[in-house]
């Protein structure tokens, strides 16, 4: 039997997340009661076009545009606009009100996350954000709570549908990007402009939220290394199914030592990478997310799931709902962000891993000891070299002269960045090196 009074519920964002949070809230209200141990009540959603269609449909008498009104009534506010402003300042107004927040805007915690954790700290309030990364993967919950007694040493993750899409259809059916973002466009995977998505903005979002997460470190969305997909080619992925990889846009957070200084610190990237074919992210299909923790103690665990959509996200925005329910039965104030390890947030030539780089070279005598040579001079050790004659031919500056060429795939023994960088630096300089076709990280052996 619930004895505790209905908490009231504030929707901020009828979109297709707010309107499928409203409907579940409505359908399942008596078993979310049950769960929560009190009733939980939606007072209203705030909009800003009433006439907007929605999906599902909203009861005309629940919205509103007033979501300052709507705030200071409620004990819970859910937070699904998206953008900085006006989220950010109707947050600030929910906390400081003394109403608990769930938001699932990523942009927003990426940039000031520190800020709204901190307001909430002040007052006691909890700040809840499950849906902000991977969608219904439950992942925030499992790095702030189940994994804070370990070390977590490096995340590996898919945390954005809309690339994968676009590279397992590449890799699955030989679409260039170009056809692949299309269809991806078409079937509704990639928005209208796809740039946030294809250029790796949104992942970089969210590697910050998860490396401050798992290194109890606040790091800035402005230290977050980014690489989109907009390079990678077909060729390139078929060179790399041949290999035994498949090409990844991964978010890498990891525990890093910098080798210049010996000091530990934490790194945070997101580009396209090769990944092993027996690596559990390789198998990651579609539109679908995946995150790879490493942890001390618990060793590998993987999360896989939906990264995006409407229900999906309801999902993990309902499951805040209810711990949030569960705080105010019980009572006493929120937890605070554990973000006082302040490790430094090292730049990405501080980080080692391992590369595979594609070279158009001259095909003569003595060019493959040349350019070992050059990657021994500053420190990359080459693992693996594979050589084809290529049909193409350039010609040498100031003569008539044409010579054939041939293409190159190095693999490397793990590196520094910083001396790869200077690797590349030479090799373009180099008269018998024709083009860098592509330098690709490896990660995940």
């Amino acid at each position: 039997m619930i004895e505790y009074r209905n908490l009231r519920i504030a929707l901020l964002g009828g979109g297709s997340v707010g309107a499928q949070v409203a409907a579940l809230l409505r359908e399942h209200g008596d078993d979310l009661a049950q769960r929560a141990g009190a009733g939980l009540e939606l007072i209203g959603v705030a909009v800003r076009d009433l006439e907007a269609p929605r999906t599902p449909e909203i009861p005309k008498h629940l919205l509103t545009t007033d979501a300052e009104s709507l705030i200071l009534g409620a004990d819970i506010v859910i937070e699904l606009m998206g953008g900085i402003e006006p989220a950010r300042t109707y947050i600030l107004q929910a906390i400081n009100s003394g109403a608990d927040v769930i938001t699932a805007n990523k942009a927003l915690l990426a940039t000031h996350g520190p800020e709204l954790f901190e307001a909430a700290e002040q007052v006691g309030a909890q700040l809840y954000y499950e849906a902000a990364v991977g969608g219904a993967i439950p992942i925030i919950r499992p790095l702030r709570d189940s994994l804070a007694g370990d070390q977590v040493e490096r995340i590996l993750g898919i945390v954005n549908g809309t690339t994968n899409f676009i590279l397992d259809l590449m890799d699955t059916k030989g679409s260039t990007l170009e056809d692949a973002l299309a269809t991806a466009t078409e079937l509704g995977y990639a928005e209208a402009d796809p740039t946030a998505d294809i250029e790796g903005y949104d992942a970089a979002q969210k590697a910050a939220i998860l490396a401050s997460l798992a290194f109890h470190t606040a790091v800035p969305l402005e230290s977050v290394y980014r690489e989109g997909i907009t390079q990678i080619t077909a060729q390139q992925v078929e060179a790399a199914r041949r290999g035994g990889y498949v090409i990844k846009l991964l978010a890498i957070c990891e525990r890093i030592t910098d080798p210049a200084t010996g000091e530990v610190g934490v790194s945070a990237r997101v580009h396209p990478a090769l990944v092993p074919l027996a690596h559990p992210l390789a198998s990651v299909h579609g539109a679908n997310n995946a995150v790879f923790v490493e942890a001390e103690a618990a060793g590998s665990l993987m999360f896989y799931g939906a990264g995006a959509g409407g229900i999906e996200t309801a999902s993990a925005v309902l499951g805040d709902v209810v711990s949030a329910a569960r705080r105010h039965v019980i009572g006493g104030p929120g937890v605070a962000e554990s973000t006082k390890a302040n490790l430094p947030v090292l730049p990405i030539d501080r980080v080692t891993t391992r590369y595979q780089m594609t070279l158009s070279v001259v095909d003569q005598t003595g060019v493959l000891a040349e350019i070992a040579s050059m990657f021994n001079d500053h420190g990359v050790s080459v693992e693996t070299v594979a050589q084809s004659v290529g049909p193409a031919t350039v010609s040498v500056a100031g003569t008539d002269e044409a010579r054939a060429t041939a293409t190159l795939v190095i693999g490397t023994h793990a590196a520094s960045e910083a001396d790869l960088a200077a690797t590349v630096a030479v090799l373009k300089t180099s008269d018998v090196v024709s083009a860098v076709v592509s330098v690709l990280r490896v990660e995940g052996l």
